[in-house]
């Protein structure tokens, strides 16, 4: 049994940071890491919460992440925002991007945000929701390291690249968040099975050959199962396209991996269109959406995307949330 300890997401995020800076980060660069990290614990999603702390901050030391980088931010037309992560975290930039693109995207109808030489955005939807709290769709794509086959193939080309859209509501809350990956499973739920000894499903990775696997060791060897056959690998294709070669950023077929310390800066992107439902709804859409997501939660049993989640971060609130403690133990040590 996995020994866990409850702390408040203050604690979550005073841990993240600290251990972040001791890492050799910079503040203005931990900070927006530190709060996405407690807003994702918050959301339930612990993948991709407190554990990659220790890897951000290995990445940081073995000069995968440049702590100390300074985002450039270009703005190269109208309604278009270009970040240089310059091989930072990816967080930073995206804060530095969003800043501009919000009055943008309220002034013009749409705006984009652009960012290359970057790393790994963790959940992609946390970003698009912070658009639609603002009262903007946000749409996002982000890329990675190559883990998806071809259809028919073995080799992975693809990265698992997850896209979110995420649409206001009349209130200011978000009503519908979207956040999936093009795999069956987010990559990093195989490793952290491989991490804790455990099996994984079939249907969640292949081995070398291109066969099922419940060995997530060896399906980190082989490659990811696209969602849904041969439709997840043209997900994966949109995003990559949107993500990589919309922003100049580099592909994930030569993308260093985001765990481990080999192969210098991944140089990944993230592509971010943030649009005012005003400018093209004619004062429709909030009734719309609000329509759309009651023909879900009306229905016993059915799920509508982010509901999940938000029911998650209003417990954890209120009465924090459960981190293993090992986990726990191995940011004690970065930071001491």
């Amino acid at each position: 049994m996995i020994e866990t300890r409850t702390l408040s997401l203050r604690a979550i995020e005073d841990i993240a940071m600290r251990a972040l800076v001791a890492a050799g980060t910079s503040e203005k660069n931990a900070r927006p890491l530190a709060i996405a990290t407690a807003a994702t614990e918050a959301d339930g999603v612990s993948s991709h919460g407190l554990a990659y702390i220790p890897i951000y901050c290995e990445h940081v030391k073995c000069g995968k992440v440049d702590g100390q980088a300074n985002p450039l931010v270009t703005h190269p037309r109208p309604g278009v925002i270009k970040v240089d992560a310059a091989t930072g975290f990816a967080h930073a930039a995206i804060d530095q991007g969003f800043a501009q693109i919000i009055p943008l995207a309220k002034e013009l109808g749409v705006a984009v945000l652009a960012v290359n030489n970057s790393y790994n955005c963790g959940i992609l939807g946390y970003h698009t929701y912070r658009l639609a709290k603002v009262g903007l769709l946000g749409i996002g794509f982000t890329n990675a390291p190559a883990s998806i086959a071809p259809s028919g193939g073995a080799k992975p080309v693809v990265g698992t690249n997850p896209f979110s859209v995420a649409a206001p509501g009349e209130n200011g809350e978000p009503v519908i968040l979207i956040d999936q990956s093009a795999s069956t499973i987010a990559k990093s739920e195989v490793m952290k099975h491989a991490r804790e000894g455990l099996s994984i499903p079939v249907g969640w990775a292949l081995d070398p050959e291109g066969n099922p696997t419940t060995d997530p060791q060896v399906g980190l060897k082989g490659s990811m199962s696209p969602s849904g056959g041969y439709k997840g690998v043209g997900i994966a294709l949109l995003t990559e396209l949107m993500a990589a070669a919309m922003t100049g950023a580099t592909l994930g077929v030569d993308a260093s991996p985001f765990s481990g310390t080999l192969g210098g800066p991944p140089k990944t992107g993230q592509f971010f269109l943030a649009i005012d439902p005003a400018a093209t709804a004619g004062g429709y859409f909030a009734d719309r959406v609000s329509r759309l997501a009651s023909m879900f939660q009306d229905q016993d049993g059915a799920h509508l995307p982010g509901d999940g989640r938000r029911a998650k971060r209003v417990d954890a609130q209120l009465n924090g949330v459960a981190v293993n403690v090992a986990i726990l133990d191995k940011i004690a040590a970065i930071i001491n």
